[in-house]
């Protein structure tokens, strides 16, 4: 994959999955007594975690799936038919708890004192739909310091647009209100979809060859 290629398809996929519009409502509501600062404080740290999260899926995913006899081509495959789900969820926006968290957890997570960790680094940030992206980009590629080093670079890159979208998000919900947020978030869910089935294609292939 080219360089360039690599770096559009990690910040698109990374970012459709993220979907920090659609998050800023899950946010806002698990931080209802939070003053701004305390909302930059918590986004600040439920990114950096999330980030340390993927990061070990990124490096150490692969090594995971091979002990399970797991194959790539099967895991792409897998990992697209998730994505696809994902996508689904977010065209119809819909909430199962696969790409946001449920009710039960939102309840408990107000209960808590520190909520960056759960839910929100894991798993409204680093959920199943990133940990499977993470893995499948940093194979796409595998044998390539720098392509890979361009993959953490955009996972960083994302995880900051994340934060920023997160930690202002009241004032983004008073501008655009949650019609323009899920109108967004369904064109994300588009995209996914696009995104998903090449991946759900590129496994395929490689099982056919």
């Amino acid at each position: 994959m080219e360089t360039v290629e690599l770096a559009i398809t990690a910040f698109v996929t990374l970012f459709v999955i993220f979907d920090p519009l659609g998050n800023i409502p899950i946010f806002l509501a698990v931080t209802p007594r939070a003053s701004a600062a305390e909302r930059w404080r918590i986004a600040l740290k439920a990114n950096l975690i999330a980030g340390i999260f993927l990061l070990f899926f990124a490096f150490a995913g692969e090594q995971f799936l091979r002990a399970l006899n797991i194959t790539v081509p099967a895991f792409r495959i897998a990992g697209g038919i998730l994505l696809l789900l994902l996508a689904i969820e977010m065209v119809f926006a819909r909430h199962s708890g696969l790409r946001t968290t449920t009710v039960v957890e939102e309840k408990e997570a107000v209960q808590r004192h520190d909520v960056a960790v759960f839910p929100l680094a894991v798993p409204l940030i680093a959920g199943p739909g990133a940990m499977t992206s993470m893995i499948l980009l940093m194979g796409n590629a595998a044998g390539r310091p720098a392509e890979q080093a361009l993959v953490v670079l955009v996972l960083a890159l994302v995880l900051a647009v994340n934060f920023v979208v997160l930690a202002g998000g009241s004032r983004i919900i008073a501008g655009m209100g949650i019609t323009g947020v899920n109108v967004l978030t369904r064109i994300a869910g588009i995209i996914l979809t696009a995104l998903a089935v090449q991946f759900i294609i590129d496994g395929i292939d490689e099982v056919i060859v």
